[in-house]
């Protein structure tokens, strides 16, 4: 595959399920959860949208440096790992926004946690460039994880 439709499809991936679930926030963010009681940390809900955007994109080119080592035996682990920790990220929202469910949501995303911390050294392995973009995921899904358990204890 050429490099820049390799390129193009790795940033899609990540950014077309962010912008799913971010479909089914946008439709709580004014209702229920505008209801809940939060912390004094919680950030506006402006910041939520540029940041996960970000997050997304450099998500993107992680993956497409790790897909460019067809010689390393890890990608296939670290193409697992991507759709898991994917998977996760993505099922938040829904169990968070959708199912008003903050405690299931807080147990979620501490297996999403792992699963990005897993990524972290998986895609380092193979481009340590690919793990080191995942430090500020990591960053942003701990301070998330402390802003859910919050929620949740509020309520």
């Amino acid at each position: 595959m050429k490099t820049y439709i390799r390129f193009i499809l790795s940033l899609l991936l990540p950014l077309t399920v962010g912008a799913v679930a971010g479909i089914a926030t946008a439709s709580s963010v004014n209702g229920w959860y505008a209801t809940l009681h939060k912390p004094s940390f919680n950030p506006p809900n402006f910041i939520f949208g540029p940041v996960w955007t970000t997050l997304y994109i450099l998500m993107g080119i992680s993956l497409f440096l790790v897909s460019g080592d067809k010689e390393h035996a890890g990608r296939r682990r670290a193409f697992l790992i991507f759709g898991i920790q994917l998977t996760l990220n993505f099922l938040w929202s829904f169990l968070f926004f959708t199912f008003h469910s903050p405690g299931l949501a807080f147990a979620e995303i501490v297996l999403l946690w792992v699963s990005i911390l897993v990524m972290i050294v998986v895609f380092y392995r193979i481009r340590p460039l690919a793990g080191l973009l995942q430090i500020p995921y990591l960053l942003w899904v701990s301070f998330a994880s402390v802003l859910n358990a919050s929620v949740f204890f509020l309520n």
